[in-house]
């Protein structure tokens, strides 16, 4: 078993997303798993679009996947923190939600992307959904 200090992998956010209540699962187009709550996505595995490339190589980046955010503030914290994984793309001006790419879930722990997973989830959770959840969290 990982410890919370390990890195995170693409399992861990399967994980950590189908932990949550009330999520459904849905795919998209391309076979690409998109987290729901209450019909709303709060995690999903991006298919290659034009707006987000490797900068050396120009080519579509494969493995990008979304998380919804609180706010402009979070989105910001996390995509101006250069020790953070997360970025945005233009194409995700005034969007709730920051990327990463798989292949750099390393750079952050089980705890982190737990923590991320679960922000995304309350950022599109009904009020009842997310005071209930909280309550039952509550340190």
């Amino acid at each position: 078993m990982r410890d919370d200090q390990s890195p995170a992998s693409v399992a861990d956010v399967h994980e950590f997303a189908l932990a949550m209540p009330h999520v459904s699962v849905e795919h998209g187009s391309g076979g690409n798993a998109v987290y729901q709550v209450g019909r709303k996505s709060f995690v999903f595995f991006r298919t290659p679009r034009p707006d987000a490339v490797d900068p050396d190589t120009g080519e579509r980046l494969r493995d990008v996947i979304v998380f919804w955010v609180e706010s402009e503030a979070d989105k910001l914290a996390l995509t101006q923190d250069s020790s953070t994984p997360f970025f945005t793309t233009p194409h995700f001006d005034s969007h709730p939600s920051v990327l990463v790419q798989a292949s750099r879930l390393g750079d952050l722990t089980r705890q982190e992307l737990r923590e991320v997973v679960q922000d995304a989830w309350l950022a599109q959770a009904s009020e009842r959904r997310r005071t209930v959840w909280l309550a039952e969290h509550q340190s």
